[in-house]
């Protein structure tokens, strides 16, 4: 199997060698930047609210993958389950709220 696999590599290797264009014009050889030009330098400093939003963006998409599986299996746990899902919301309408305050979300202040 790993000879066919490293087969397969050296193949399709060749032919994309073989078959595609000798020279690549200079829009193929761009980074990729979310269809827009790159500018400046790629090591240029960052925000740290951007750092921020992403963490946050994360945590909250992360404890809302949560909410699907509750949803299944709501008959099953009955109002015990219920009572601790809306703790669980409250905890993170208290946090949106807590970052919301101290102003992570504002951008306009950079």
């Amino acid at each position: 199997m790993i000879l066919v696999g490293i087969g397969f590599s050296v193949v399709m290797l060749g032919l994309s060698s073989l078959l595609g264009p000798s020279k690549p014009t200079p829009e193929k050889l761009a980074p990729y930047e979310c269809g827009m030009p790159p500018v400046g330098d790629a090591r240029e400093r960052q925000s740290v609210k951007f750092y921020l939003v992403a963490m946050i963006f994360l945590l909250f998409d992360i404890e809302v993958a949560f909410l699907y599986p509750w949803a299944m299996a709501l008959r099953d746990l009955g109002w015990g389950g219920y009572v601790q899902v809306l703790l669980f919301m409250f905890l993170l309408l208290g946090g949106y709220v807590y970052v919301w305050r101290k102003g992570v979300l504002d951008w306009g202040n950079d």
